[in-house]
C-alpha cells in the first residue's frame, strides 16, 4: 500500500502542475513530508487523507489504488448489472494454454488483472490455483462472486482501477484478458515493471491485448481505448522465455454492434535468478 501511495501522490500532483511546494502550502505541511511520501518513506496521516485527495482533485479510495472508472463506474456495468453474463460463463480458450503451461500440482497464485464478471477467475479456482482477481466495476465483482458460489469456490475479489493498483505480492501467474488497452500509454511502462517485478521466478505471464491496424475500424467504445502497436507487448518481454506471441484477428458483438478487433497474445515465463 505504501508503494501504491506513493506513485499515486507524485502521479497526481505532477497532472496538476504542483510541486512538492506547492502541495505542501495547501496542506499547511513541510515540503519534506511530501518527499517522504511520493519516496515511500511514510505514508499521510489517516486525518490528512480527506484533505490530500482534495486537494490533488481525486477521491481518498482512487489515492488508494481502489477507484472507479472516469466518471465513477465501469464501461460496461449497465450490461453487468443485468441477470445475465455478459460475457457468458465459459472460458476463455487462453485459460487452457495457462493449466497445460502451469498445472496447479503446486499451490500457485494467480492474479486476474480486470475480471469482468469471473468466468475465468472462477475457473482457474476450480483447476486449484490460489486466485485474486480484481476490476473495476462492482457490479462485475458481485457476478464474479455469485459464480464462485455456485461453484463453489473460493477466491479473493476486489475492487481497483488498472491505472492506480500496483502489485505488491508476487504471484505464480499474471493472467489478463482484453483489458490492458485500459491502460493509458503514459502510465504503461510504470505498470509493466510493476507486473514483471512481481511474478514469481519460472513464473508465467499470460496477456492478451488489443492492437492497432489502420484496417479495422475504431471499436463502439473506441474512447475508451488505448490500443497497442504490434509487437509492443513482446518488447516489454524480451528478456523472458517467450512461448507464444501471435497476433490475430476476430469479431466481436460486445455493443451489440458487429466489429473487430486486432489482438496480441503472450505467453512469457520468467526467468529465474542466475546461481
Amino acid at each position: 500500500m505504501r508503494d501504491m501511495m506513493a506513485g499515486n501522490v507524485a502521479r497526481y500532483r505532477k497532472d496538476l502542475g504542483l510541486t512538492q511546494e506547492d502541495l505542501a502550502k495547501r496542506l499547511g505541511i513541510t515540503f519534506q513530508a511530501v518527499s517522504k511520501w511520493e519516496t515511500g518513506q511514510t505514508v499521510p496521516d489517516t486525518l490528512l487523507l480527506p484533505a490530500l485527495a482534495r486537494e490533488l482533485n481525486v477521491s481518498v479510495d482512487k489515492l488508494l489504488g481502489y477507484a472507479a472508472f472516469p466518471g465513477g463506474s465501469s464501461f460496461y456495468d449497465e450490461d453487468y448489472r443485468k441477470e445475465e453474463y455478459f460475457w457468458g460463463v465459459e472460458p476463455n480458450r487462453y485459460c487452457y494454454k495457462v493449466l497445460e503451461m502451469m498445472p496447479p500440482v503446486r499451490p500457485l497464485k494467480l492474479l486476474d488483472i480486470g475480471c469482468g464478471e469471473g468466468k475465468d477467475a472462477v475457473f482457474f479456482a476450480r483447476c486449484g490455483y490460489d486466485v485474486s482477481a480484481f476490476d473495476i466495476s462492482e457490479a462485475g465483482l458481485e457476478k464474479t462472486r455469485r459464480l464462485a458460489d455456485k461453484a463453489r469456490v473460493s477466491l479473493r475479489v476486489f475492487r481497483a482501477d488498472i491505472w492506480d493498483y500496483r502489485l505488491e505480492e508476487t504471484v505464480d501467474i499474471l493472467y489478463s484478458s482484453g483489458v490492458l488497452h485500459y491502460i493509458k500509454p503514459e502510465l504503461r511502462d510504470e505498470i509493466m515493471r510493476n507486473y514483471k517485478a512481481h511474478v514469481n521466478e519460472n513464473g508465467l505471464a499470460a496477456l492478451h491485448v488489443f492492437v492497432e491496424k489502420p484496417f479495422i475500424p475504431p471499436a463502439p467504445d473506441d474512447n475508451y481505448h488505448h490500443l497497442w502497436k504490434s509487437g509492443q507487448l513482446f518488447t516489454y518481454f524480451h528478456d523472458w522465455l517467450i512461448d507464444e506471441c501471435s497476433e490475430y484477428v476476430f469479431d466481436c458483438n460486445s455493443s451489440g454492434v458487429p466489429h473487430k478487433h486486432a489482438a496480441n497474445r503472450l505467453f512469457a515465463t520468467s526467468p529465474a535468478s542466475p546461481k
